[in-house]
């Protein structure tokens, strides 16, 4: 017969047998913001000697389908160490917009599925941090136009027919899949990806951190953008996330393209995020306008005084990932704009 303390042994070896997997403790950051430039997906020597002239030490790599294997990733990183530089992040674009995720397309099971491969293919190469943004139809754009000294740039004009964009994919017109979704349905999407994703990433010890919408709107192209286009949105989505593991990328853009739409300056996100230790990489970029009619300028250029967030980060001790983004186009190229923007940054850190 069966006894108490038998059934209790039994009950506790099949409680144990069926328990979630240990967590691996996030790496602690250490101190300083960790200056970043974006490199393309197959640095060139040229571009790894161009980073250690800049004076910084971290980079960014994107890749994308067949390049996105924890083979190429550990070649990635172990070009990139070779020469003293640092990865903060080594991003897949199959993974990082997913409208079969936020929309419950068909096909989602098997995105997820493949994003948690992801997740264990950057733990494998020794990288434990990655960006994702829950766009379900792109990043949405107008024509190019000019900024400062005649600098072509990204805009988004509401009057001029833009459209989404995501690798080779292009979403456009009032309903960009067919109908209207609504804003219960990109909250249950959210909820349903994040509660599978989030054990992974504590098992593997992986910070997540979201990107806001690009541009930040009431909706586009029918799908309603109500979740990280302001700062309730976020608060309510890193709450149902509950994980150490999930937290922000705040891209100061695409919060300047809001404007007071919002809910909080970008200094206040960022005392606010970082108080929760929620706050993971930062994207630095200046726009001349908030929507509906935008367009990216130089740091020093637009309606904001990027200074005012630099010294936030500094107030909050932010050890986390800072990078120039968008940049324009000037004349000498990549390089040039690589340069004008990290300079521009390494002054304002030194002012702040």
């Amino acid at each position: 017969m069966t006894t108490r303390r038998s059934f209790n042994l039994m009950t506790a070896s099949a409680t144990a047998a069926f328990a979630a997997p240990a967590r691996r403790p996030l790496d602690p950051l250490p101190p300083g913001i960790k200056l970043s430039v974006q490199l393309p997906t197959e640095p060139s020597d040229d571009d790894l000697t161009f980073v250690r002239q800049l004076g910084v030490h971290w980079v960014n790599i994107p890749t994308g389908g067949a390049a996105s294997t924890v083979e190429n990733f550990k070649r990635l990183k172990a070009k990139v160490e070779s020469v003293g530089l640092q990865v903060w992040n080594i991003g897949n674009s199959n993974v990082h917009n997913m409208p079969q995720v936020t929309l419950n397309l068909p096909g989602r099971e098997a995105k997820i599925a493949e994003y948690k491969q992801y997740l264990r293919n950057l733990a494998a190469a020794g990288i434990y941090y990655t960006t994702y943004a829950h766009m379900g139809n792109g990043i949405w754009s107008s024509e190019r136009e000019l900024t400062r000294g005649g600098a072509s740039s990204r805009a988004f004009d509401a009057s001029k027919n833009p459209k989404g964009y995501w690798i080779k994919d292009v979403f456009e017109g009032e309903l960009s899949h067919g109908r209207r979704f609504t804003e219960n349905e990109i909250w249950d999407n959210y909820e349903y990806f994040i509660r599978q994703v989030v054990p992974v990433a504590e098992e593997l010890g992986i910070r997540i951190g979201i990107h806001p919408d690009d541009p930040p709107a009431v909706e586009l192209g029918g799908v309603p953008r109500c979740i990280f286009s302001n700062f309730e949105g976020y608060r309510r989505a890193l709450e149902i996330a509950n994980s150490p593991s999930v937290g922000m990328c705040l891209c100061c853009g695409c919060w300047l393209e809001g404007g007071k739409r919002m809910g909080r300056s970008a200094e206040d996100t960022i005392k606010y995020f970082s108080g929760q230790n929620k706050l993971f990489k930062v994207h630095l970029r200046n726009v001349n306008a908030p929507m509906p009619h935008f367009v990216e300028t130089f740091i020093d250029d637009g309606y904001y005084d990027t200074s005012k967030i630099i010294r936030a980060l500094k107030d909050v001790d932010f050890r986390g990932n800072l990078i120039a983004d968008h940049i324009p186009g000037m004349v000498g190229g990549r390089y040039a704009g690589f340069a004008y923007a990290i300079a521009y940054m390494k002054a304002m850190l030194v002012m702040a």
